[in-house]
């Protein structure tokens, strides 16, 4: 994904089984990736989210959490963090792959495919305005809420 380019449209299942269109979001937004459901790194990030969701809302902007995970397990997932963010289930990895997370990992010395923490801004017209690589979740969402201050 490029700066500028648009969401690819991708369908996919929100954590209460909805149908979803990538494409149907309007700008501005987060569509952060993560790896996977109730871990300690994207629990944070989430946790993250949602604290700052009133910071984002007011400007706004909407965020919106992917991964593989099931839908039910994205809705345990809300539920047990109380996460008010929006959580789209790509277990085919179609938005992964067409996004650029869907990579290659490497862990004590064992190569296998997995998702890589990354954020995409995108703003107002709906066109990609930032993206954070391989993203340390400390300080991320200040980070993010910053950028969606200078759109």
């Amino acid at each position: 994904m490029e700066v500028g380019s648009k969401i690819p449209s991708v369908e996919m299942v929100d954590s209460e089984n909805n149908a979803v269109i990538s494409t149907q979001y309007d700008g501005p937004f987060i569509l952060y990736f993560y790896p996977r459901a109730d871990t300690p790194g994207c629990t944070k990030e989430g946790q993250g989210f949602t604290e700052h969701g009133d910071a984002f809302a007011a400007l706004g902007c909407q965020v919106i959490g992917v991964s593989k995970d099931k839908p039910a397990k994205l809705a345990k997932f809300k539920a047990k963090y109380d996460l008010t963010i929006t959580l789209l289930s790509d277990e085919e990895s179609d938005l992964c792959e067409q996004m650029g997370v869907w990579v290659e990992k490497n862990m004590y010395g064992k190569k296998y495919m997995g998702i890589e923490r990354a954020t995409f801004l995108f703003g107002k017209d709906g066109n990609l305005t930032q993206v954070w690589r391989k993203v340390k979740v400390k300080g991320h969402v200040e980070a993010v809420l910053e950028a969606v201050h200078t759109l």
